[in-house]
């Protein structure tokens, strides 16, 4: 049975994007040499930062978003199976359009 997970209140889960397996030249890249993808696709949010009047600010980002991230950013967690980050929405660089 899939596991459902909702974030709390400004974080995001997000689903690394997989980076090449070859450089533009065309040699592989073993995975040893690989580094973790900065890029990911946004799989559930949080409702929102709790302000400090108490209001909460909805977040930018939302479930389907393209962003990029920080190397060292969030806490990894796996769900069945996959590895995912979580990541509080300040720590996400910008939003991919297009």
């Amino acid at each position: 049975m899939a596991k459902s997970i909702r974030p709390l209140n400004d974080r995001i889960l997000v689903q690394r994007i997989e980076a090449e397996q070859k450089t533009a030249g065309g040699i592989l890249i073993p995975d040893n040499a690989k580094e973790k993808p900065a890029e990911g696709r946004v799989v559930a949010v949080g409702s929102g930062k709790i302000l400090e009047n108490g209001a909460r600010r909805p977040l930018e980002v939302k479930v389907g978003d393209r962003v990029l991230f920080g190397k060292w950013s969030g806490t990894e967690v796996k769900i069945d199976g996959v590895e995912q980050l979580l990541v509080k929405e300040e720590e996400v660089l910008a939003i991919m359009e297009g």
